[in-house]
């Protein structure tokens, strides 16, 4: 039977862990200055820092969250690569459009959650990739939503 859920569920995946005790002993406050970067025509740059920023701040939800790296190409399209690093909350809901980490009879994947006339699917954004279908007798479970993306540039 399908089990839709956002809590963490047992897996024999031991890798990935919460971060909030990280979190706590491990600060790193990194200069965020006040001018943006110019994407299109270069501006004048200011010298000038706004404040520092703590990395930590991109976590929200320390004792929900995890991090795990991704493998696979099934999201290229959506700006996430082999070897990201992922950000993910256990306490957000998985709404439809939301990209979540998810295990469907004991395959650990990330996808796109999406609906469609009444019927719930893990959508790829590469072509390359069909979407899974999520039927009744399927063992799904939801672990947390991807809020950040961390890759190599």
């Amino acid at each position: 039977m399908n089990t839709y859920c956002t809590q963490l569920t047992q897996s024999p995946i031991q890798e990935i862990t919460s971060v909030s005790s990280f979190i706590k002993h491990n600060r790193m406050n990194l200069p965020l200055y006040a001018s943006k970067v110019s994407a299109g025509f270069p501006s004048p740059a200011d010298d000038y820092i706004e404040k520092h920023l703590d990395l930590n701040d991109l976590v929200k939800n320390p004792a929900s969250t995890f991090f795990v790296k991704v493998a696979g190409h099934a999201l290229k399209d959506a700006g996430i690569y082999e070897n990201d690093i992922l950000i993910v909350d256990r306490s957000l809901p998985a709404l439809p459009g939301k990209v979540v980490i998810s295990v469907i009879d004991g395959q650990l994947m990330i996808k796109r959650i999406d609906k469609h006339s009444g019927k719930l699917y893990l959508m790829p954004t590469n072509t390359e990739f069909a979407p899974i279908e999520i039927k009744e007798e399927d063992d799904l479970h939801i672990w947390g939503v991807v809020t950040k993306v961390i890759h190599d540039m």
